[in-house]
């Protein structure tokens, strides 16, 4: 699929992708879990966020082919192109700058490999973790860098 393709989706509405966008579940204690972790670490406020559960967030994963009710993979949207699973997940840590971006290294692992454990984790989140009754709610200053 080529690089912006959403933007010619009339089932997706526009919004504004000129930084990288971490779409995630946000009734998975595990994934908000991830999204604090992210905005804590993130000096450069280089990443907005978006809940999978949002129109916009469901908009995205029915475009991109994934279950927009079962969320067994975040999405990065970076430069207009998504990344998914493992290689999302390693390029969203390394985007938080040193020494996260050690964990690159990570991509040296077969991606078939890591993509498994990846998936074991996502389906087993909310026995892992547990879920929330209603979506992650940011706090009031780190609202702004959240999409609706």
């Amino acid at each position: 699929m080529e690089d912006y393709s959403y933007r010619r989706d009339p089932e997706v509405p526009s919004f504004q992708d000129d930084r990288p966008i971490i779409i995630f579940d946000g009734q998975c204690v595990f994934c908000s879990g991830w999204v604090k972790f992210a905005l804590k670490r993130d000096k450069r406020k280089a990443y907005r966020f978006m809940t999978a559960q949002s129109a916009m967030g469901a908009a995205l994963y029915r475009h991109y082919g994934l279950d927009d009710r079962d969320y067994e993979t975040n999405m990065l949207l970076m430069n207009g192109r998504p990344y998914f699973r493992s290689e999302g997940s390693i390029l969203m840590v390394a985007g938080l700058g040193f020494p996260w971006s050690l964990l690159k290294i990570f991509g040296l692992v077969p991606r078939g490999l890591l993509d498994r454990f990846y998936e074991f984790i996502a389906r087993n989140r909310f026995r892992l973790a547990g879920r929330m009754e209603t979506c992650y709610v940011p706090t009031p200053e780190d609202r702004a860098r959240f999409i609706a």
